[in-house]
């Protein structure tokens, strides 16, 4: 009993005096360093395939960032608060309305799953459906309406494939792959025509990206009672994609149900100190838009080039009417190029990013290149 007790008094002395020691000054096992290289583009790549904003995050974001990184050992509860206030404000509703996840991703999964217990999800047949294929895995059904001729969301064919089956209708605008923007006055005509019957969920990924995004969201119907949800990221415009900050707007009624089906906890210290940080930057966001918009006219001109056609554009990217989608894909990447292949039976479109301008060129000189060598 004696021999134990000094055995511990021994440990505990030298726990002790280990705790003294000032943890700059203990020697601990090397640990591999978090260097750059294990994240964004490969060396020497071209990243033109994934619609992220290479000039983010915002310097304001960075600092906040950095100042706050020690608070990564504590939950992020309060920041969430804080940002979901903000949020409320710019856009005219209670934080009761506001909904945080990780990226939007996590936001639109969980309304996949949850509204498709009681019906199913109506959407276009093309559209970022990543989110509507995770609720298919789990058992949801979708029923997917044709594009029109031009490629756009034909609203007309959506209103009138409703049936007492369907409890969301799901729509990204403006849409992704095709870029396109669906005129705002026809959207909130056609949530007029659908919401007495189902939800209307609006992506607004990229509305920031538009000219008058303001004019563009439908937000306004939230605040006036409808049955709406607006999905938004701070992975485009705020140029955080890797930071996982995404948010929904809807009545208290929809908010709730969408938090009883999230997977994560509170967010993440270093996304929500810099969303705070950046969601009032104009001067980052005005700047990120005007190279936006200098890419686009880039990548235009290369497809005019070309001999090419694109579909308008009011994002980060274009899509791009080419004779192989996949080919021109495999082309670029000989170059080191990296950009969207095929999406599904749309194997005449290739969808590329604006990036870094440098990117932008080589991307613009090899166009021409890969579509003579298709051609010939």
């Amino acid at each position: 009993m004696i021999a134990n007790r000094r055995n511990f008094l021994a440990g505990a002395s030298l726990s002790a005096g280990i705790g003294a020691i000032p943890l700059a000054a203990r020697t601990v096992a090397a640990a591999p360093a978090a260097e750059a290289s294990h994240f964004g583009p490969l060396t020497g790549q071209a990243l033109l395939s994934r619609n992220e904003n290479p000039y983010g995050p915002a310097p304001s974001a960075i600092e906040a960032i950095s100042k706050t990184a020690r608070m990564g050992c504590y939950y992020a509860d309060r920041g969430v608060g804080y940002l979901q206030d903000m949020i409320a404000e710019r856009n005219g509703v209670s934080p009761k309305q506001v909904v945080l996840g990780s990226g939007s991703t996590e936001i639109l999964c969980a309304i996949a799953l949850a509204w498709g217990e009681k019906g199913a999800i109506l959407c276009p047949d093309l559209f970022w459906d990543t989110t509507v294929n995770y609720g298919e895995r789990q058992g949801v059904k979708s029923i997917r309406v044709p594009l029109a001729a031009d490629m756009s969301v034909d609203l007309d064919a959506m209103a009138g494939a409703m049936s007492d089956d369907i409890s969301l209708i799901q729509i990204c605008n403006p849409n992704n792959p095709t870029g396109m923007l669906i005129d705002s006055a026809a959207l909130r005509s056609f949530a007029a025509k659908v919401t007495p019957g189902a939800t209307l969920l609006i992506d607004e990924a990229y509305n920031e990206l538009t000219d008058t995004p303001d004019a563009n969201s439908l937000v306004g119907l939230v605040r006036d009672g409808h049955d709406v949800i607006i999905c938004r990221t701070f992975s485009k415009i705020y140029g955080m994609a890797g930071m996982r900050v995404g948010y929904a707007i809807t009545s208290e009624e929809n908010a709730d149900r969408i938090r009883g089906y999230l997977m994560s906890f509170g967010g993440n210290v270093a996304g929500i100190a810099g969303a705070i940080a950046s969601y009032n930057d104009t001067a980052f966001i005005e700047q990120s838009k005007l190279m936006v918009t200098e890419g686009r006219a880039m990548i235009l001109d290369a497809v005019k080039t070309a001999g090419l056609t694109a579909l308008p554009s009011q994002t980060n990217f274009v899509y791009v009417k080419v004779p192989d989608a996949d080919a021109v894909q495999a082309a670029m990447r000989e170059r080191g190029i990296a950009i969207r292949g095929a999406y599904g039976p749309w194997a005449q479109y290739s969808r590329v990013s604006t990036g870094k301008m440098e990117d932008v060129v080589r991307y613009a000189k090899a166009l021409p290149e890969i579509i003579g060598q298709l051609s010939g």
